[in-house]
C-alpha cells in the first residue's frame, strides 16, 4: 500500500511539474513508470541519447528491460531527474551507484548529477564505517557483477582490511582453550555438536559481524588479512565463528538436507582450512575436532581432511579421549570409529614431536591407552585395528620409560569384549605386552586372569620370577632388606609353585595326547628312539618351552635349577 502511495504522489507531483504533453510511459521490470522525456534526458546522457533516435519509446522499453536495478531504487532515479532531493542510504547507495552509471548521469553530462552524489556519499558515509561497509557490502550480492565491474567490491573490501590492521578485535576474541581442572562436560553445544562447547563460540562485540558476508565476500577479506599481517588469533576466532554460522546451524547430516545447501556447507569447511593461519595452538583442539568431524560428515576434499588433521597433530597433547573418538563415516561395519584417522593424526604428532616437548609426549602417550581401553569394548573392532594402535601406544611408552599397565589392561576389556577369539587370536593381541614393564599388580592380576591365553599367563609367570631373583641377587638395601627379599622370594616362590601345579592339570591331558600322537608317529616312521630321549627332558621344562619362555634346552635346564636355599631359612 505504500509504494502504491508513492507512486501516485509521484506521478502527480510529476503532472504538476510538467507542463507540455511530453509524458513517457515505460516499464520498469514489470512496475509502470509515468515520466517526462526532457527532464530524463537533461540527467541521463544514455536516455537523452536514445529519444533522438527513431521510434525511442520502444527502444527505451528494450533498453529498460535489461535493467538490473529493482523499481524502487529506479522510482529514486526519476524523482532525482524531476528536482526532487534523494535520501542516499547505506542500503541504497551501491544500487544508485550502479544504476546512475548504467544511465549515464555524470557530470560531464549535467552539474551535481545523481553519480557523483552516490560516490560520494559512499566514500564520506559508508566506507570509514565498519558497520555500514559490511552492511552495504552484504547488501550488494544482488548486483555483483555490475558492483565488480565499478570497483565497488574492491572499495568495500579494502576499507574492511584496513580497519582490521588498525583494530583486529572487531573480527572478534580471540578464543582460548578451557582450562584442565574446569568442569564443562554438561555444557554441551546444542548448535555445533559434537565436541564443540557453546562458550567457546560467544565472541561479545557490538560491530556488524563478519561472518554474515557470503563466502564468495568473505574468503577474501580474510586471504587479504592473512597476507596483511592481521594477528592470527583473531582471523582465527573469525573463522571459528563462521563454522557456527553457516554449517553448525543447520543440521550436516539431514536426510532432508538439499543438494544445494550441502555443496555450500562443504565449499565453507573447505574454504575455512584454507583460510586457518598456519600457527598452531590458536583454536582449542577440540574445536578443530569439530571442524574435522563437518568436513567429514560434508564429504569434503581429502586435501580439506588433511589440513585439520596436521593441525590436530600439532597440538594432540591438548586432546581428550572424547575428541579421538570419531565416528566412522561409511558403510563397512568393522568397527564405529575412524581408527585410520585417529592413526594418521598420531603420525603426523610424532612427525612433529621434538625432544624438549616431553610432557606433551607423556599426555599423548596416556591419551592413547585411555583411547584403547574406551575402544576395547566394541564388539566391532578386529584385532588388526586393535593391535595397531596398541603398537603406537607401547612406543611411546617405551619411549618414556613408562609401564606397560594402561596396555594391559585394555588388552584385559577386549579379551572380555571379544570371548569368540581364538587361542591363535587371542596370543596375537597379547603379543604387544611388555611384561618386563608391567607394574607387580598388574602382574598378579594376570597370573589369576582366566582370560589370558595359557603361554601368556606362564610368561608372566616367569617373568616375575626372574624380576625377584634379580631383586635378591643385585640388592644394594644392605643385609636387613636382603632378608626381607628373601623372604619376600620364598613367599612368591611357594604361590608360584601351587600356580604351576594348578597349571600342570591343565596341560597333563594335552600332554598326554601329544605323546601319544608322537609315539604313534615314531613306531610309523621307526624313530621311536628320537622320541624316547625327547621323554627324558623333564615335563616342567618342556612345557616351558613350549609357552616361549626360553630359546633352548640349556636354558630349560639351568631355569628349573632348584634354587639354593639360605641357611637362616632351613
Amino acid at each position: 500500500m505504500q509504494k502504491m502511495v508513492n507512486k501516485r504522489s509521484l506521478e502527480s507531483s510529476l503532472s504538476s511539474k510538467l507542463g507540455a504533453p511530453s509524458e513517457l510511459q515505460i516499464l520498469v521490470c514489470g512496475e509502470p513508470f509515468t515520466s517526462s522525456k526532457e527532464l530524463l534526458a537533461a540527467k541521463s546522457a544514455k536516455l537523452a541519447a536514445l529519444f533522438e533516435e527513431k521510434d525511442p519509446c520502444e527502444k527505451i522499453s528494450s533498453f529498460l528491460r535489461d535493467i538490473s536495478a529493482d523499481p524502487n531504487t529506479f522510482e529514486l532515479v526519476a524523482r532525482f531527474c524531476h528536482g526532487w532531493e534523494v535520501q542516499l542510504s547505506t542500503e541504497n547507495a551501491v544500487p544508485l551507484i550502479c544504476l546512475a552509471f548504467y544511465l549515464e548521469m555524470t557530470e560531464t553530462h549535467s552539474p551535481n548529477n545523481l553519480l557523483k552524489k552516490a560516490i560520494d556519499f559512499l566514500e564520506e558515509r559508508v566506507l570509514p564505517s565498519w558497520n555500514e561497509t559490511i552492511r552495504a557490502l552484504r547488501l550488494s550480492e544482488k548486483l555483483l557483477q555490475q558492483a565488480v565491474h565499478l570497483g565497488l567490491i574492491d572499495a568495500c573490501l579494502s576499507s574492511i582490511i584496513a580497519r582490521a590492521q588498525v583494530e583486529p578485535h572487531l573480527l572478534g576474541k580471540p578464543i582460548k582453550a578451557p582450562k584442565m581442572d574446569e568442569s564443562s562436560e554438561g555444557e554441551e553445544d546444542g548448535e555445533c555438536r559434537p565436541n564443540a562447547r557453546r562458550k567457546l563460540f560467544v565472541l561479545d562485540w557490538q560491530s556488524e559481524d563478519l561472518t554474515t558476508l557470503p563466502l564468495r565476500f568473505y574468503e577474501p577479506v580474510i586471504k587479504a588479512m592473512n597476507q596483511k599481517g592481521v594477528p592470527p588469533e583473531y582471523v582465527a576466532a573469525s573463522l571459528c565463528q563462521y563454522v557456527k554460522r553457516w554449517i553448525c546451524s543447520s543440521p550436516t547430516g539431514g536426510e532432508t538436507m538439499s543438494i544445494c545447501k550441502r555443496n555450500s556447507q562443504r565449499e565453507v569447511i573447505e574454504a575455512v582450512e584454507r583460510l586457518l593461519p598456519h600457527e598452531p595452538r590458536l583454536l582449542p583442539c577440540t574445536l578443530l575436532f569439530h571442524m574435522l568431524n563437518s568436513a567429514v560428515t560434508l564429504e569434503a576434499s581429502a586435501d580439506c581432511r588433511n589440513g585439520f588433521e596436521i593441525r590436530i597433530g600439532r597440538q594432540l597433547d591438548q586432546a581428550t579421549v572424547t575428541d579421538l573418538l570419531i565416528p566412522f563415516q561409511g558403510y563397512a561395519t568393522e568397527t564405529q570409529y575412524d581408527i585410520g584417522c585417529v592413526k594418521r593424526i598420531l603420525k603426523s604428532f610424532y612427525m612433529n614431536y621434538t625432544c624438549s616437548d616431553a610432557s606433551g609426549f607423556i599426555k599423548v602417550a596416556d591419551l592413547i591407552e585411555e583411547l584403547l581401553a574406551e575402544i576395547a569394548s566394541d564388539v566391532d573392532l578386529e584385532v588388526n585395528s586393535f593391535l595397531a594402535l596398541a603398537e603406537m601406544s607401547l612406543a611411546a611408552s617405551l619411549e618414556n620409560h613408562t609401564n606397560s599397565d594402561g596396555i594391559y589392561h585394555a588388552i584385559d576389556i577386549y579379551l572380555d569384549k571379544h570371548r569368540f577369539l581364538t587361542e591363535l587370536e587371542k596370543e596375537e593381541v597379547c603379543q604387544v605386552l611388555d611384561f618386563q614393564k608391567m607394574s607387580p599388580e598388574a602382574c598378579e592380576h594376570a597370573a589369576r586372569n582366566e582370560r589370558l591365553p595359557l603361554r601368556v599367563v606362564v610368561q608372566v609367570l616367569f617373568t616375575e620370577q626372574l624380576k625377584l631373583r634379580e631383586t635378591v641377587r643385585f640388592g644394594k638395601d644392605g643385609e636387613e632388606e636382603a632378608e626381607e627379599n628373601e623372604g619376600k622370594l620364598s613367599r612368591t616362590e611357594d604361590e608360584l609353585r601351587i600356580e604351576m601345579e594348578r597349571m600342570n592339570s591343565k596341560v597333563m591331558e594335552l600332554e598326554r595326547e601329544c605323546s601319544m600322537m608322537r609315539k604313534e608317529m615314531a613306531d610309523r616312521s621307526g624313530g621311536s628312539h628320537k622320541l624316547e630321549k625327547r621323554r627324558k627332558v623333564g615335563m616342567w621344562g618342556e612345557i616351558k618351552r613350549k609357552f616361549g619362555c626360553m630359546n633352548n634346552m640349556h636354558d630349560c635346564s639351568s631355569q628349573v635349577k632348584k634354587k639354593k636355599v639360605h641357611p637362616r631359612h632351613r
